[in-house]
């Protein structure tokens, strides 16, 4: 089978890997139908994080079961599932909380789990899920090929998108504040209108990206960044601030953004991974009681409460999918959101 490898910093290659090979009993081999570039894939890609040797790569699928483990019971052989972004058990107390994020028995893709078997990365022809029944989750039967993308931001980018939001506490009669326009800023739209929130006011300078948050339900767009941005925000809300903020970047330029643009006692849920230098200004936090929450998000927790509602159409987030491309040339697939010619890139074997 082919696979994505890094080598190292803008190096990205589709090559050839072993076949994967069931090796614990609860895993499963999963043939994938889709899969996509995270923006997340962009740091080491940019030489941010670092790439000591080539790796696989990749970690947001959907596909078919093909093979099951003899102790698998609940997924089956034929299954349409969505796979989270890691592994997880969903059976430990932090799953359980949850947290599957924090799994006691999970792991993350393209890595050895705990029990010494390699974990398929996701942008790849099949992947070996380890716990099989835990991170697995079945669609209903068969979708039609439109809907392979909706589905696949439950992977990922939707479910971060709506931790961010109920980390932040979003709800109806809220005025929340999105920092960030990649696809889990525009995710955190779509959640923020589906959890009923009065205002969603989306920082984003792009026209298309302001149109899909326009779609998702932004009810007003600010382009200004820094001391401007957040004097705009202040302005829209009666020199106030936001009820709620969403960082979904990850700097600390936008961690400071969103500190700054919460009202007295707001709160800021933040999901972007944590890179060039986030900090937390305390001086600022007990000077404004704004709190923060959030963190990695556990989407795993998140796709049967999310499920239903993007099989019947009501959520529609796979539009943050703007370009499709064979995974084949998944090197050009990096370049394209390198380069913010695309919000985010679907892939297909």
């Amino acid at each position: 089978m082919h696979a994505t490898l890094i080598h190292a910093p803008g190096d990205i290659r589709f090559e050839e890997v072993p076949d994967p090979r069931l090796s614990t009993g609860g895993d499963a081999i999963v043939r994938v139908v889709a899969a996509c570039v995270c923006g997340s894939d962009l740091w080491p890609y940019r030489g941010v994080t670092p790439t000591d040797e080539p790796h696989r790569i990749g970690h947001e699928f959907v596909g078919v079961v093909e093979e099951v483990g003899p102790e698998v019971r609940r997924i089956k052989v034929g299954d349409f599932v969505i796979a989270p972004f890691y592994d997880c058990c969903m059976a430990c107390v932090n799953c359980l909380n949850g947290f599957s994020t924090s799994c006691l028995n999970g792991g993350w893709w393209g890595e050895d789990d705990r029990m010494g078997a390699f974990a398929d990365a996701g942008q790849g022809e099949r992947v070996r899920v380890p716990h099989a029944d835990g991170s697995l989750v079945a669609t209903p039967s068969m979708p039609d090929d439109a809907l392979v993308p909706h589905l696949l931001t439950l992977s990922d980018v939707m479910g971060t998108g709506h931790h961010a939001a109920v980390s932040g506490g979003v709800g109806p009669g809220k005025t929340v504040v999105v920092v960030g326009d990649g696809a889990v800023g525009l995710c955190a739209v779509l959640a923020s209108a589906r959890l009923g929130a009065d205002r969603i006011i989306a920082m984003s300078r792009h026209a298309d990206r302001q149109a899909l948050a326009r779609r998702f339900g932004a009810t007003e767009l600010v382009e200004e960044r820094g001391k401007e941005g957040v004097a705009r925000i202040r302005e829209l809300t009666g020199g106030v601030g936001a009820d709620v903020v969403l960082e979904c970047v990850g700097t600390k330029e936008s961690m400071d953004q969103a500190l700054r643009s919460a009202r007295p006692g707001g709160q800021v849920g933040f999901v972007g991974v944590p890179n060039g230098g986030p900090e937390l200004p305390l001086r600022v936090m007990f000077g404004t009681n704004v709190g923060v929450r959030g963190g990695v998000a556990p989407v795993r927790n998140y796709i049967e409460e999310l499920l239903p509602e993007v099989w019947d159409g009501r959520l529609q987030p796979g539009a943050v999918f703007d370009l499709e491309l064979p995974m084949s040339e998944v090197a050009d697939a990096y370049r394209a959101m390198d380069e913010r010619r695309a919000i985010k890139v679907l892939l297909r074997p």
